[in-house]
């Protein structure tokens, strides 16, 4: 009879043991994200600081832990066996019953179960579909597929990783053409989120701004930004809103599109936009009795780069093409890209090497560097009017590219203003300090620039712009500080200038120094900070 009883047992114990799943439980969020980012040395230690920023990799939301109240409350459960955790894929393995797991997916903060066993994942698998939307909306978590190489040159990503996608900015597009944008399925997440606002031919002069299939080329620039592929294409300002305007003639070559590019940025400022795209340029017409020549690329010449200055002056952020002419005889920015008050975009290669054809800065530009700065313009990735990913040569690509990461830039610091933007983004480039006519200041890093601006917003900080200066620093100061003083000098160490700037005083004329590289020590009463600053 004990032997009986022993076996029955044994059996039972077996029974029970292969009734055990193990399954991965997927979490939703990780509520201390912001915390641990903003104190990294709280969830890693120096030693892996160091040697991400050595290697140039970024610390995101996959190095912050599992959020342990969650753990804890998974270990609570009934049946349940917490066995592992995994912070990269915000997982915990568990065991349990398949009915005590299932049971687990009714928990607010648990996004999908995969069972070990795969004949069990049928009704997990078909729950996490069923909720994959609602997932995306909460979570930008892109696989970025072909685009992942000029979005992460300009580290646009990790603005994305904190969800700043570009939303609350408002973007008017001034190209040639948008066919099929309200219909193709790579701006179907723009449409359902109501991010694709209006638009307007002004060729044609009418609303229809998707019947001209003349070009395509606006569908293609748009894509840049906005576009949205799952796993294949992800723009980079997602999130943006955005009006279309048809301003180019692609029949003619005429200085009335110009007017039709003022009037558009007039419409966009009635609108309140935030920023202006537009990958148009002009120099030669049809007639050439209207031709401008490279030393009419002075900033003051062309109606289209007065009218983009306005805009400018209006405070919209106005981002252009720098131009197809780096290998002609032209070989200069083109209007409105060389006006001294726009973000001016030439190209490189997905190496971040130049590329030929990218418009190179002028003797014309006189005080001031054209281009700006730099993203990828050869061979990057776009969706053309078929729905097809393809990949284009020129910097009417690389404008955009950058001008989607710096909208999300801003939505990342949002008090900052456009002419802050721009230096902010200037003074993240790769090569800020030595620019030259090829590569402006060189490629952007939006992250640090997001940083950079992060500093200057600072209630107890002391900012300045621009930056690079020509002739006068203005100053934008803490507001519960009366005075500072400031120390301006040289390379060697030697001071230029010293100055205390009261509350009636918000600039520095600084046409009288050399142009060269500067430090500024400012001091208050509170602390002291030095900048650096270049004189151009």
């Amino acid at each position: 009879m004990i032997r009986k009883l022993t076996m029955l047992l044994l059996l039972l114990i077996t029974i029970n043991s292969y009734a055990q799943e193990d399954a991965w439980v997927y979490l939703s969020d990780k509520p201390n994200t912001s915390a641990a980012l903003s104190n990294p040395i709280s969830i890693l230690t120096q030693k892996a600081i160091d040697r991400k920023q050595n290697h140039g990799i970024a610390i995101d939301a996959r190095d912050v832990p599992v959020y342990e109240t969650y753990i804890a409350d998974l270990k609570s459960q009934t049946g349940i066996t917490v066995l592992a955790k995994s912070k990269w894929f915000n997982a915990v393995h568990v065991r349990g019953t398949e009915t005590d797991i299932s049971a687990l997916s009714s928990l607010p903060y648990v996004d999908n179960i995969d069972f070990a066993n795969n004949s069990l994942d049928a009704l997990s698998r078909s729950s996490a579909i069923d909720n994959k939307n609602d997932i995306e909306d909460e979570n930008i978590l892109f696989t970025y597929g072909n685009t992942q190489n000029q979005v992460e040159m300009i580290n646009a990503d990790d603005l994305h990783l904190d969800d700043f996608t570009g939303e609350g900015i408002t973007i008017a597009v001034m190209d040639s053409g948008f066919p099929n944008v309200n219909t193709m399925g790579a701006f179907q997440r723009l449409r359902d989120n109501g991010d694709l606002l209006d638009g307007y031919d002004f060729v044609n002069r009418n609303a229809d701004v998707y019947a001209n299939t003349a070009s395509s080329h606006g569908t293609r620039v748009l894509s840049t930004m906005a576009a949205f592929v799952q796993d294949e294409f992800v723009g980079t300002a997602p999130d943006a809103s955005y009006y279309l305007f048809l301003t180019e003639d692609v029949g003619n070559e005429n200085p009335v599109e110009e007017s039709y590019w003022v009037e558009a940025a007039e419409r966009a400022d009635s609108l309140g936009v935030d920023m202006i795209n537009s990958s148009l340029g002009y120099r030669v017409f049809d007639n050439s009795n209207y031709d401008y020549t490279p030393a009419d690329m002075n900033g003051q010449v062309a109606f289209i780069t007065k009218g983009a200055s306005m805009a400018a002056e209006k405070g919209i952020l106005v981002v252009v093409s720098a131009g197809n002419s780096g290998a002609s005889t032209w070989q200069t920015v083109s209007a409105p890209a060389d006006s001294p008050d726009v973000l001016s975009i030439g190209g490189v290669n997905e190496n971040g090497n130049y590329v030929s054809f990218s418009s190179q800065g002028g003797a014309a530009q006189v005080g001031y560097q054209k281009p700006d700065v730099v993203a990828r313009g050869g061979s990057a990735f776009v969706i053309d009017e078929n729905n097809t990913i393809t990949q284009n040569n020129g910097t009417s690509f690389s404008g955009p590219i950058l001008c989607g990461g710096i909208a999300s830039l801003w939505q990342a610091i949002p008090d900052v203003s456009p002419t802050q933007i721009m230096d902010l983004v200037r003074q993240s480039a790769s090569q800020f300090a030595t620019p030259d006519d090829l590569l402006g200041y060189g490629i952007p890093d939006l992250a640090l620039a997001r940083t950079l601006g992060l500093e200057q917003t600072s209630i107890e900080d002391f900012s300045f712009y621009p930056n690079p200066v020509k002739d006068e620093l203005n100053f934008n100061r803490p507001v519960d500080t009366n005075n500072f003083e400031i120390s301006i000098y040289n390379q060697l160490g030697q001071q230029v200038e010293g100055i205390v700037i009261s509350l009636e005083t918000n600039h520095l004329n600084v046409s009288a120094l050399a142009s060269g590289i500067y430090l500024m020590k400012v001091s208050s009463q509170q602390n002291t900070r030095t900048l650096k600053f270049i004189k151009q």
